[in-house]
């Protein structure tokens, strides 16, 4: 439960459960294998776990033996096709001494230096197995591509708000919205409520035990969540997979392979599972992810920190290349060292052929990344509505978006969709016909005063906001067939379901006002100021010339 630099692939990870094959359909296929060996062929074993999804782990050859008629046979019979060879030993954890090595250094580690977080205060207090799992559930929910600290205040303010899932049930959407603005990603708080909904109505209040149970019956939970979930508040000794802990265990077997790639994914998972500490599974996960959040971090590790550095393969590179560079330096001159790729060709997990390991990057040459398609650009004309309110300060008009989509259900200045490339002049007419929606009356276009364009970044659209302000005398009636809307004064912005872009909005306005109301820039002096050229020149200034050479006046 640590702060994720954090792609957070829920869903997209797959599931991983075992499926046994039925009697009946095991005996079919016994009965078909031993046919195939009485006639020459040779069956193939079938492959331990059955995923959910097809994760091709290089270009293992079909069996000799098998032909057209195998692959019908399997095909007939639904039996697993034949598994791909598994990598290489160096990119695996196939030594159960080491294994066992890295459990201990990495937990006393954590012992040692692990952070005093909120989370993890509350889930090792709380006696109560549902709450337990309901407090590691919350955090989890708020650390998806989110960093700890942003967090710790939210996480603390909606446990005092909603400590229990039936607090959390009985809250309204526009509740959670409201304590959940700033913190982006506005769906996870709604999604989190219907599953705290769920559990109350359909599961008499009860949490699932297990890693399977949480991730088939809670909506939102994928795979890492689910994990999280039952190894640290149930104990059950099942890996979890997120951003840090693909990067450490990348770094640990110099996987070089697209990180983010299915296959790949899997194999960290097997990874995951297989180092798992049998006895203290939650402690382990967290201190994996510890970890890759404060000494495995991505650029710059503090390598010589690390308390696993004796089993990392990257680092082990590293140390080779140093020691044949110290020598080659002096003139030794000893034989190359074997800091090479595994050697076996096509290997699933080593780095492309076209991306050969760059001795300048250490162990930060893991793990590696396809490149993140470029965010799609957007823009939208706002306008803040100001009016003033009963008390003389101004009030703001804000609407509330679709139940839908992005910023789902969140409250914001009157907007509207731009198409790309629009003339200044066109942006407005759009704006005004938009607002004369609202109001029922003619909004001139040049009414309109342009603030200033606001900059917001979302995960997967770089958002420009056209910003213009409108002053209105008295009031005005909204039509109450559009979406809800209320006139608001700032603090009370500030407490309602507002995203940070609107902030940002208020906020240029603001500054605008202030510009505006502020005395023009050298228009008056400071108190006590003298005027140019009155007295002696100020300790500093530089003098020209001709008054250094002039001699000093009388006082």
């Amino acid at each position: 439960m640590v702060g994720r630099d954090r792609f957070s692939r829920e869903g997209a990870r797959g599931g991983g459960s075992s499926c046994a094959m039925s009697p009946a359909r095991g005996r079919a296929a016994a009965a078909a294998a031993g046919a195939l060996r009485r006639s020459g062929g040779s069956a193939a074993p079938p492959r331990g776990q059955n995923r959910k999804r097809a994760s091709p782990r290089g270009g293992a050859r079909q069996r000799e033996g098998w032909g057209s008629v195998g692959c019908s046979l399997r095909c007939l019979l639904g039996a697993p096709a034949a598994a791909p060879a598994p990598p290489p030993a160096r990119h695996l954890f196939s030594d159960p001494a080491e294994v066992e090595a890295l459990r201990r250094n990495l937990l006393a580690w954590y012992d040692r230096c692990k952070r005093d977080l909120p989370w993890r205060t509350l889930a090792a207090a709380e006696p109560d197995a549902d709450r337990r799992g309901y407090a590691v559930w919350v955090s989890e929910i708020m650390l998806q591509q989110t960093q700890v600290a942003a967090v710790i205040d939210y996480y603390t303010r909606w446990m005092q708000k909603w400590p229990t899932l039936q607090a959390l049930a009985q809250a309204s959407l526009e509740e959670v919205n409201e304590l959940w603005a700033g913190l982006g990603y506005y769906s996870r708080g709604k999604r989190l409520q219907e599953a705290a909904r769920k559990v109350v109505s359909e599961l008499a209040g009860r949490m699932p035990r297990t890693a399977e149970e949480l991730q088939k019956l809670l909506p939102g939970v994928g795979r890492y969540t689910a994990g999280a979930i039952a190894s640290i508040s149930y104990g059950q000794a099942t890996g979890v997979v997120d951003g840090n802990v693909i990067r450490v265990l990348c770094r640990l077997r110099c996987i070089g392979a697209d990180s983010s790639s299915p296959a790949v994914i899997d194999w960290l998972w097997d990874m995951a599972n297989v180092l798992v500490d049998r006895s203290r599974p939650g402690d382990f996960n967290q201190a994996l992810m510890e970890l890759g959040a404060t000494v495995c971090v991505p650029k710059s590790p503090l390598c010589g920190e690390c308390p696993v550095k004796q089993h990392c393969q990257a680092w082990r590179r590293v140390e080779k290349e140093l020691a044949f560079a110290s020598q080659k330096l002096f003139g030794k001159g000893p034989p190359v060292p074997d800091v090479e790729d595994c050697g076996v060709g096509d290997c699933p997990l080593c780095p492309p052929a076209t991306e050969p390991w760059d001795s300048s990057l250490g162990v930060t040459n893991f793990p590696r990344k396809a490149a993140k398609k470029p965010p799609r650009a957007m823009r939208t004309a706002t306008c803040v509505l100001e009016r003033r309110g009963c008390h003389g300060a101004p009030e703001y008009l804000i609407v509330q978006r679709p139940s839908s989509g992005l910023l789902a259900g969140l409250w914001e200045f009157p907007s509207v969709p731009l198409a790309q490339d629009l003339q200044e002049e066109k942006e407005r007419e759009e704006l005004a016909d938009h607002l004369q929606a609202w109001m029922g009356k003619s909004v001139a276009a040049k009414g309109l005063q342009f603030i200033g364009e606001v900059i917001h970044i979302f995960s997967h659209i770089h958002q420009t906001y056209v910003v213009y302000s409108l002053h209105l005398d008295g009031d005005v009636t909204l039509d109450p067939a559009l979406s809800p809307s209320r006139w608001v004064t700032e603090d009370e912005f500030h407490a309602s379901a507002v995203s940070t872009a609107m902030k940002k909005v208020l906020k240029a306005h603001e500054k605008q006002q202030r510009k505006e109301s502020s005395p023009v820039k050298g228009s008056k002096r400071k108190r006590g100021a003298k005027a140019p050229g009155a007295g002696s020149p100020c300790p500093g200034t530089q003098l020209s010339l001709r008054a250094f050479l002039q001699a000093p006046t009388a006082p």
